[in-house]
């Protein structure tokens, strides 16, 4: 029987952080996925001619080594394998309360000048939100935050600050499907720390596709002696007398070729429902218990729109544009858009990400020129019993958010030659995600302390759900994991 150090089930990206850096300190390392492909959320592909991006399109800077990735990645080995491209600005914010769009840098000290600009009115409000996520985002740290603020949700400390000056909230948060669906129930705090790290360091992504960072991630644990086998499924996890992990059990993922490997260590990039049940009875239920406090993150659809022409014929001003619909006049209002894909499609659209590649040196090949949306979702949204009537209502939706674009940038919909469109039922289905959730666990206020240490002995977590969801969170997430093995084996 193969004997590891260390066996990590699912090669997305807190898996292959954590795997690459045990493997680069000696340890002996097996990483196991039952997909075609390593990555994860952390993966592009082609379906035909269109160039899909799983789900990354933006995140802070992980050469500045005040961003939460840099450690991490640098003790991976894959820092420098990457090219992470600058956005050009954090985003663009139009709709809603905002009579005119908004363009927000990506760095504190245009932001702020941009913002007072703007909202004359709000500057002494704008000083002080912008002041403390500077301080959250550049300690990166839970524990600094005062007591008095743990509780407070986006939506409370907006309102304490603005007022109801709706249309600075929406400027500062406009990016909200970044990291939930609901102000009221968005922790401030790690709002103030996410959105601030973007600020700190700057928006990037990699160049060619996230699927580029979850490859090299797998070449350094293989270049480090560590092995990474795809296809195949754990089926058990198997404990000791003293209830301490032992080894697992894989398969093919048609059942055949069974095999046992020995390991003290495993690490789950799986969500700790699919861990529980891989586990014996009564471990299962201590895992299930530990985490009964904690509810699954918001779910999220991505429609990716092949175009003739360069979108910025069109109109689309940049590459990131966050698109608030008319009916949004609050941004607490925001909370009503992740149930409105569970009808046919009106003219109540929900908020928009949109992301146009060809506005960067993004690598992403062209032509059709890459166009993509994203906007909450819920698994309940989508009925999947009958594959044929979810497929005809995926392509209504798909129609219509084109004819809605069309309205903001004319000519777009009719220069669509291709799409492909995701739901919170793919996520669900690709990822193996509770709820078809993108992000781990909600990052809600109130929540308890999160580690990557589970309740069953040599069993740890590395990925969303050991901290905060998003990339930075789980690679964050992966460097706390393996430096809590390296510690304690």
């Amino acid at each position: 029987m193969a004997r590891y150090d260390v066996v990590v089930i699912g090669a997305g990206l807190g898996g292959l952080a954590a795997g690459s850096i045990l493997a680069r300190a000696g340890r002996k390392v097996l990483v196991i996925e039952r997909s075609n492909s390593v990555g994860g959320a952390a993966s592009s592909y082609k379906s035909g001619d269109l160039f899909v991006e799983g789900s990354l399109h933006e995140t802070s800077d992980p050469n500045d080594p005040r961003d939460p990735k840099h450690s991490a990645l640098l003790r991976a080995g894959v820092l420098d394998a990457v090219k992470w491209i600058p956005g050009g600005g954090f985003y663009q914010a139009r709709g809603g309360p905002l009579s005119e769009p908004f363009a927000m840098p990506d760095n504190f000290g245009a932001a702020r000048r941009a913002l007072t600009d703007r909202f004359p009115e709000s500057r002494g409000g704008i000083d002080s939100v912008l002041h403390d996520m500077e301080r959250l985002a550049s300690a990166a740290d839970i524990d600094v935050i005062p007591e008095s603020d743990r509780s407070l949700s986006l939506s409370q400390k907006f309102a304490h600050v603005f007022g109801a000056n709706e249309a600075v909230k929406c400027a500062l948060a406009a990016n909200l499907s970044y990291y939930h669906d609901d102000p009221a129930t968005l922790s401030w705090p790690f709002f103030a720390m996410s959105q601030g790290g973007f600020f700190l360091s700057g928006g990037r992504y990699v160049q060619g596709g996230s699927q580029r960072l979850s490859s090299a991630l797998a070449r350094a644990v293989r270049t480090a002696g560590g092995e990474v086998v795809i296809r195949r499924v754990v089926t058990a996890i198997a404990l000791d007398a003293q209830g301490s992990a032992s080894g697992v059990t894989h398969s093919a993922k048609d059942g055949s070729d069974i095999q046992t490997v020995e390991s003290p260590v495993i690490v789950s990039n799986a969500a700790p429902d699919v861990l529980a049940s891989l586990l014996p009875a009564d471990a299962a239920r201590r895992l299930n218990d530990s985490f009964a406090q904690q509810k699954p993150s918001i779910s999220l659809f991505a429609l990716t729109l092949g175009l003739s022409k360069p979108p910025r014929e069109f109109g689309v001003t940049g590459y990131s544009t966050q698109l608030l619909p008319p009916w949004m006049t609050r941004l607490d209002d925001y909370a009503q858009a992740a149930g409105l894909m569970a009808g046919e499609p009106a003219d109540r659209m929900p908020p928009f990400a949109i992301v146009d590649y060809a506005a960067i040196d993004s690598g992403v090949p062209a032509p059709p020129y890459v166009l993509s949306i994203f906007g909450p979702d819920r698994l309940s949204n989508w009925d999947g019993s009958d594959l044929d009537l979810y497929r005809d209502r995926r392509v209504r939706w798909q129609d219509a958010i084109a004819r809605y674009l069309d309205r903001f940038y004319p000519g777009l919909a009719g220069a669509v030659t291709t799409a492909s469109f995701n739901t919170a039922l793919s996520v669900r289905q690709y990822l193996n995600a509770p709820g078809g959730a993108v992000y781990g666990f909600a990052p809600a206020p109130h929540v308890p302390p999160r580690s990557p240490r589970t309740a069953a002995p040599g069993i740890y977590l590395s990925s969303a759900y050991a901290g905060f969801g998003g990339y930075t969170g789980v690679i964050q997430s992966a460097g706390a994991c393996a430096d809590m093995i390296l510690s304690e084996s």
